[in-house]
């Protein structure tokens, strides 16, 4: 049976598989408190906050409404602890923090900070519980978000922790912004069950993949296709998960026939900041799996192409404007659902799903 994080050990809670956490997490509170894993989220979850995230992007159309949205936590503080670089994923927690009237900091440099005195990022993090009420991280160390969300939560100031990008691991936030706006993009047609979706490009270490293709198991016979070069194809462990949810899922490297079957292509681009001295992604040719304007062509009417950026040549700029073209929207439903999720750990979304 799960338990819950000031019910365990880091050491017991470190050697959890990423399901177990995910049961854990859910324990913490009615909804949720820290968001760390995607597989902490469920279906019911997942329609409930893609059903807030709508509202709150409704109540927002007029001043009324946002000043009412902005009322709602004003009385809290968020620290933005990036010590990995962004500027969609900051810019897009920034933005929602404003819509529900949160007041911000930032540590983006560690240089600037005690950090570069030695301090430990465990210390800083403590530091900043002190002083804030939310602290959303994002770093290029795996496992730091839970590791500290274990800590705080075992202290006597129990702050929540929103995971913005972990290591090669987790972005659950981008998985929830890509579920939301794979539903959105869907929603006079079934929804996400039932749909192909196609993931190009490196598979290997883009934490976006593999947090969105671990959550698509939450929807019914939803076809899942791999495209990739063999030395950027997803890993053994997301497969082995996949192959124990009995989900169908295949890998190819032929990407213009998985265009014509894609209900979602989701372009991705390579991960090189991941390389070290025992390769260089860079030299491998990614050329084949470009999606490029005659791609347009093959891909079905009602089908969507996804993008979670930067790009750089995975999705040509004469795309862009192709009404299928989703990347610019999902950009912005970044902004909406992260919104939603804050609303969710502090509480406030009963009072803003009765304002409609």
């Amino acid at each position: 049976m799960a338990k819950k994080l000031t019910e365990l050990t880091w050491e017991e809670f470190q050697g959890f598989d990423v399901y177990e956490k995910g049961a854990c997490l859910r324990l913490e509170r009615p909804h949720v408190f820290h968001t760390l894993v995607a597989q902490q989220f469920d279906r019911r979850f997942l329609d409930e906050l893609c059903e807030l995230t709508t509202t709150i992007r409704t109540i927002a159309k007029d001043k009324e409404g946002m000043l009412f949205l902005k009322g709602l936590l004003a009385h809290k503080r968020a620290m933005l602890y990036f010590s990995q670089p962004s500027s969609r994923t900051f810019l897009s927690f920034s933005a929602a923090c404003q819509i529900l009237g949160i007041d911000t900091e930032e540590v983006r440099d560690t240089a600037v900070s005690s950090e570069f005195k030695g301090e430990t990022q465990e210390d800083s993090v403590r530091t900043f519980s002190s002083y804030f009420d939310l602290i959303i991280m994002r770093s290029k160390v795996a496992g730091l978000a839970e590791r500290m969300a274990w800590v705080l939560s075992n202290s006597d100031r129990p702050v929540p922790i929103i995971n913005g990008g972990s290591g090669r691991d987790q972005h659950p936030t981008q998985s929830l912004l890509d579920i939301y706006t794979l539903q959105r993009s869907f929603e006079d047609r079934g929804g996400i069950d039932g749909k192909q979706i196609v993931f190009v490009g490196d598979l290997l270490r883009g934490r976006t993949v593999r947090s969105l293709a671990t959550l698509l198991m939450q929807y019914r016979d939803v076809d899942q296709v791999f495209v990739a070069p063999r030395q950027l194809q997803l890993g053994e462990d997301i497969q082995k998960l996949l192959s124990k949810g009995g989900v169908n899922f295949s890998l190819t490297d032929d990407f213009d026939s998985a265009v014509l079957e894609a209900d979602a292509v989701y372009m991705t681009r390579v991960q090189d900041e991941w390389d070290d001295e025992t390769g260089d992604s860079r030299k491998i040719d990614t050329s084949r799996y470009h999606f490029t304007a005659a791609h347009l062509d093959m891909l079905k009417p009602g089908a969507i192409v996804m993008h979670p950026f930067p790009r750089r040549k995975e999705i040509a700029v004469e795309v862009d404007n192709d009404p299928r073209a989703m990347y610019w929207r999902q950009m912005r439903n970044g902004m909406w659902t992260r919104s939603a999720l804050m609303a969710v750990t502090f509480g406030v979304d009963r009072e803003i799903a009765s304002q409609l």
